[in-house]
């Protein structure tokens, strides 16, 4: 008798989580454990570095340690997006972004070999880029769950620019510093998205879902939300080849949004697959490579969207049933696996809430972070006046 309850208990969980609000809770929340979880080996590009500095790798969420091993922030210029240029006479007539107009607490740590790019911060604490995702939260809540091209822009230029602080983070990507370099010469916000070698990087989809989800739970097609994601994306990745990438990662959000069952959810994850070289899905897993192959060899563990789209499918195809093993195996890899671990993250969430109830709460934020997430759903999901 017991077992059935469990088991009728199970199937009204389950039932209960198929609804499109319910998954976009677990998804968004998920994501902000994949970022807080890869935070402390954010990066790390030799898995044996991991082990080394986390005997067994990373199973729990971890402080930043105070050696990075990997680490190039010193190279990176502090004045534009990119590394540091050899023209001395355009550094001089430039500001200095990082210390003057971002990260203003921050700048002493940039000229500092091996320092970690996210220095000092404690376990289960969120990245800038997660803090960004919570900025266009806030925007599309205040915007009745509509998105607002310039009110998110001028919100994200306060929160940037805020002193002190409103983040704990010590890096900030090209595309940030790039921004804020064009902008303090007097573009336009909506015109400051500077092009540089990384500009196509999977980063660029980290806020991508919010938007995706806050259009969707109001019944926008599928196809006006790629339209809304590459307005979003230009503001600070303009390539054409990631704005591709977005258009089939919306169109598997939305997807798996519906509530597919397991053989859905692949049949989804492949076809996302489509349009990426040398990419095929369903052969790369009945290969059974391990991980550190196909992540590594196969695919570069760094930031590019062409290498890591197709690390973020395989890992949610391969690890479907298993969502928090999934998350680990990211981190563990290294690389940029803080941003490919947020889209894993999103995918995932979407599937099961198993990993937020286990973990959500302990991440430093959980109570303000819920708050907005429930804010931005509910603000999404009001009818229509």
């Amino acid at each position: 008798m017991l077992l059935i309850f469990l088991l009728a208990f199970r199937g009204i969980v389950l039932n209960h989580y198929s609804s499109s609000p319910l998954r976009v809770i677990g998804a968004l929340k998920t994501q902000f454990v994949a970022d807080a979880l890869a935070m402390p080996v954010h990066w790390y590009y030799q898995p044996m570095e991991i082990d080394l500095a986390f005997p067994g790798g990373i199973q729990r969420f971890e402080a930043a340690p105070e050696f990075h091993p990997s680490s190039i922030m010193s190279l990176h210029s502090k004045r534009k997006g990119g590394r540091q240029s050899s023209d001395t006479s355009s550094k001089s007539e430039a500001p200095e972004i990082v210390g003057d107009v971002i990260l203003k607490d921050k700048a002493q740590f940039w000229n500092i070999a091996n320092v970690h790019y996210h220095q000092g911060m404690s376990a289960g604490e969120n990245t800038l880029n997660a803090h960004c995702t919570r900025v266009l939260m806030r925007s599309l809540t205040d915007a009745h769950g509509s998105y607002d091209r310039q009110a998110f822009v001028g919100a994200y230029i306060d929160f940037m620019t805020a002193q002190p602080p409103t983040h704990p983070d010590t890096y900030a990507e090209s595309y940030h510093r790039g921004f804020f370099a064009n902008l303090a010469q007097g573009r336009k916000p909506e015109k400051c998205a500077m092009k540089t070698h990384d500009t196509a990087s999977v980063g660029g989809l980290v806020t991508v879902a919010a938007l995706v989800f806050s259009e969707r739970l109001k019944s926008t097609s599928v196809s006006e939300i790629q339209v809304a994601c590459r307005e979003h994306l230009a503001l600070t990745h303009p390539d054409d080849s990631l704005m591709q990438v977005c258009d089939r990662y919306v169109k598997l959000l939305c997807g798996l949004m519906d509530g597919p069952d397991e053989a859905g959810v692949k049949t989804l994850l492949i076809e996302a697959s489509k349009g990426s070289p040398g990419v095929n899905l369903s052969e790369l897993i009945n290969r059974n490579l391990p991980d550190h192959h196909v992540v590594g060899h196969l695919f570069s563990r760094a930031c590019y969207i062409s290498d890591s789209w197709p690390i973020v499918l395989y890992l949610a195809y391969k690890y479907q049933n298993d969502p928090w093993q999934a998350l680990r195996v990211n981190t563990n890899l290294g690389g940029d696996n803080v941003h490919r671990g947020m889209v894993l993250g999103v995918l995932l969430g979407l599937q099961t809430d198993t990993v937020a109830t286990s973990w959500f709460n302990k991440l430093v934020d959980h109570n303000v972070i819920e708050q907005e997430i429930d804010a931005l759903v509910n603000a999404a999901s009001a009818p229509k006046l």
